[in-house]
């Protein structure tokens, strides 16, 4: 009897699997760059830095011990369906960043400088998190703080996660080797990872539409169909000018996506007129998936 996985079974496992590959990217950028230089990050992780570089306690044991305190807040206050996948989240976080040795400063970047050691690390990390992200993973902290004051206050959540993450940066400058030198070393690593995360997140979700004008409509628009396998629609237009009818082919595609459909309309009509524009957001099969509150 041969054994068959609901593809809807299959697509949650498979995200569960990049969250966990999201995490493994993001402790790996806390124990290989961050942690040896002593540069301070935001969120929870950020809480267990301060605490390890002034106290020696282990950085996993803090941000976990965190984490359960607003987990049992997020169960009330925002429910289950948030809270399963963050739960998840903090667990492969916290085993990541218990198992994975801290690599000896110098290891990866040389002890004199912090900056490319913040910068990697804000490369790894965002695009870690940009992974998780995008499997619609999280890893609790600020992310639960931020959720909750979205829910009673008109802030939004970028902006909330902006001032928690600001605010514990910040703070390591009243440790024993605090300076505002290692605080611009943090906020330039939040900057990194944010711009990062942007990029892997929205990088992937990009759309781009096309108005594609020429007599051999029919072939494009075939062609469209079998090779890139977007869906393709014939809008009627009517040349001012020439006073003549035309046939307009509308397509929504990913930005990636782009580049072969411009080779198929030059090598089908050279003479073709097309216009490309950015889609802020596109939903729908195929697409993004709408969300609403």
């Amino acid at each position: 009897m041969k054994l068959t996985i609901k593809p809807a079974i299959w697509t949650t496992i498979k995200e569960y699997l990049m969250v966990a590959l999201g995490l493994l990217m993001y402790s790996s950028a806390w124990k290989g760059f961050l942690l040896p230089h002593e540069i301070t990050g935001g969120g929870a992780t950020g809480i267990g830095a301060i605490v390890q570089y002034g106290t020696g306690f282990p950085i996993s044991a803090t941000y976990f011990l965190i984490n359960i305190v607003l987990l049992a807040a997020s169960v009330k206050v925002l429910g289950w369906k948030f809270s399963v996948r963050t739960i998840y989240g903090v667990a492969v976080l916290t085993g990541f960043l218990a198992i994975l040795p801290q690599a000896k400063i110098g290891t990866f970047v040389s002890a004199q400088e912090p900056f490319m050691a913040c910068v990697l690390g804000g490369l790894l990390a965002g695009s870690g998190m940009g992974i998780m992200f995008l499997n619609n993973g999280s890893s609790g902290g600020t992310d639960i703080i931020a959720k909750i004051v979205n829910k009673y206050r008109n802030i939004t959540l970028g902006r909330a996660l902006l001032y928690c993450d600001v605010l514990i940066i910040c703070s390591s400058y009243f440790l024993p080797t605090g300076s505002i030198e290692k605080i611009v070393y943090g906020l330039t690593t939040m900057a990194v990872s944010t711009f990062t995360l942007d990029m892997v997140v929205n990088g992937v979700r990009q759309s781009v539409q096309f108005f594609i004008f020429s007599h051999k409509y029919e072939e494009i628009a075939d062609a469209i169909n079998t090779e890139v396998h977007r869906g393709v629609t014939i809008l009627d237009g009517q040349g001012w000018y020439s006073k003549e009818p035309v046939k307009v082919i509308t397509v929504l595609a990913r930005k990636n996506e782009s580049a072969k459909i411009f080779k198929l309309v030059k090598k089908i009509d050279p003479n073709a007129f097309v216009s490309q524009s950015s889609a802020i957001g596109v939903y729908g099969q195929g697409f993004d998936v709408m969300k609403v509150k």
